[in-house]
């Protein structure tokens, strides 16, 4: 009998949120669980805490029998984290699924956040049957990005970091910069446009999703944006890290 449930969890780098989901569907079919990220975003911490959001999140079901993805904000290799997004710096070069299933005591799949998001919308968003190239950014913290090859992920593309204008793109084009420069809309989706001109040109992609919290308000700066490049929100915005860990916990 084919597995119908598997766990997500989402961590970040102000909170770590977790669902039991439905494969067939991507619904959640539990109530989101949330702990708070620990000041600082150190190893140890975050470990504990996702053992602790781990006991919280199964409701009626047993958790034992189910798989367990797990998605993370860092370059994720061979399961060893190679960069470091709002958290810690010392997670840099960790065998870090090997620590989670430790401390866990069960195995994960253990993937990077964005690339997660990149699944969920692909499997039962806003990318699912589409040809060729689809780009899925996440707005928040940073700018996250998963590049979806005829339904095949490519992954830890990290288009949030390419250099425009001198600048680390996502240090200008994220939503955080919206906030903490007080930008309206327009003046924001002046800075989006510029980013998203960069990778169309870079790409050439057939869709652009666009996810993070922030895509809930989509048309206050997407119909702003002109680009040769259909450009639509995600479904499953923030969702969609504990959809697509869950999604790819059998892998």
């Amino acid at each position: 009998m084919a597995t119908k449930h598997a766990i997500g969890i989402d961590i970040g780098g102000t909170g770590i949120k977790g669902a039991v989901v439905d494969l067939a569907t991507g619904a959640l079919v539990t109530e989101r669980r949330k702990v708070l990220t620990p000041d600082g975003g150190e190893p140890d911490g975050i470990i504990a805490s996702t053992a602790e959001l781990l006991e919280q999140v199964g409701g009626d079901f047993d958790l034992e029998g189910l798989p367990l993805g797990v998605c993370f904000p860092a370059i994720v290799k061979r399961g060893h984290t190679l960069s470091a997004a709002n958290i810690s710096k010392k997670w840099i070069g960790l065998p870090a699924e090997e620590l989670f299933e430790q401390a866990l005591g069960r195995d994960i799949h253990f993937i990077n956040d964005a690339d997660a998001a990149g699944v969920a919308e692909l499997r039962y968003g806003a990318a699912a049957g589409v040809d060729g190239l689809v780009i899925l950014t996440t707005l928040g913290t940073g700018i996250g990005s998963a590049l979806i090859h005829d339904g095949v992920l490519v992954p830890n593309s990290e288009l949030g970091h390419l250099e425009i204008d001198g600048h680390d793109a996502e240090s200008r084009a994220a939503y955080s910069a919206m906030e903490r420069e007080d930008l309206d809309w327009e003046a924001w989706a002046k800075r989006l446009q510029r980013y998203y001109s960069h990778v169309e040109f870079i790409f050439s992609p057939d869709l652009f999703v666009v996810g993070g919290g922030v895509s809930k308000h989509q048309e206050h700066f997407l119909p702003l944006l002109d680009l040769r490049t259909p450009i639509v929100p995600a479904v499953h915005r923030n969702n969609a890290g504990i959809i697509g860990a869950a999604a790819l916990a059998l892998d």
